[in-house]
């Protein structure tokens, strides 16, 4: 009896083993190929547990999630001959897991290695055809947008799907700074000049509009003053003329008593007048005064 329990236990703990090594589970995170002695037979397994026969097959996984390939500063000649030292990453992700194994051996370190290469490659043709200039500032972004959409065509080959291909950033050497910098700042100071005329030639015409502006406003001025003033000097003379007419002797009585109040009785007044003038008709005549 104790022999049958005994091989009952063994019997069980085979069947266990067997059950236990006769299925396998996919993450939802992962890829999985199922080989069987060495030959690739399925790869497209559905998140969940599955099944496989012991010792006949085995099973590889690999990461489905976005991959980060963050290499090193590297220079690259540009148009001009002058190195640029660029720093950049990629993002990338397994497409098919049979390609990939196939193309890698299934080692993402080998997916980087053989990325970087790609990477390199395009970047020192992109980078050979522009200035430093266009490559720092002005086609940044198209330079990146092409390197993505050149290194997923070649990344096909691998398995791989290049997301996105972004240069962080793009340093110059020390020997390279300073003559950039110098024409930098020579282009700076050509367009501070030419803003500089630009305005002198704008404060002119302005400055020149405001004055003729103020020779006009003045003109306008003086016009209606003297319209204005010969309008009065023609009501004032037309008043004289209706008093003239309606008195013409008190008229010239109160004419001649303007005259002497504006000549006589100031101090240091001199007037050298014959003493028949007409001036003193109103002080020789008692009738008239």
């Amino acid at each position: 009896m104790a022999r049958y329990s005994t091989y009952l236990l063994v019997a069980l703990a085979v069947g266990l083993f067997l059950l236990v090594n006769s299925l396998f589970m996919v993450d939802e995170r992962e890829f999985a190929i199922k080989f069987r002695l060495g030959e690739i037979i399925k790869s497209d397994y559905e998140p969940g547990l599955h099944g496989k026969f012991p010792f006949v097959n085995n099973i590889r996984t690999f990461d489905a999630r976005i991959q980060t390939l963050d290499a090193r500063p590297e220079r690259f000649l540009t148009v001009e001959k002058k190195n640029v030292i660029v720093d950049f990453y990629v993002k990338w992700r397994i497409a098919d897991p049979v390609r990939f194994y196939t193309s890698t051996g299934g080692s993402s370190n080998t997916a980087n290695a053989l990325l970087l290469r790609i990477i390199q490659d395009g970047m020192r043709s992109e980078f050979g055809r522009r200035t430093i200039q266009e490559a720092v500032s002005g086609e940044r972004a198209q330079i990146m947008s092409v390197l993505t959409r050149d290194t997923n065509a070649s990344a096909q080959e691998l398995g791989l799907t290049v997301l996105d291909v972004r240069v962080k950033r793009i340093d110059l050497p020390q020997e390279v700074s300073e003559s950039v910098y110098q024409r930098m700042e020579a282009g700076r100071e050509l367009v501070a000049r030419q803003l500089r005329a630009e305005g002198s030639e704008a404060a002119e015409r302005i400055r020149a509009d405001a004055e003729r502006q103020r020779t006009v406003l003045l003109a306008q001025g003086y016009r209606e003053a003297e319209e204005l003033r010969g309008s009065g000097d023609a009501t004032a003379a037309e008043i004289y003329a209706r008093a003239f007419n309606r008195n013409a002797e008190f008229y010239a009585f109160y004419r001649s008593l303007e005259a002497y109040r504006n000549s006589i009785g100031q101090d240091n007044d001199l007037l050298l007048i014959g003493p028949d003038s007409e001036f003193f008709r109103y002080l020789k005549d008692p009738a008239r005064r």
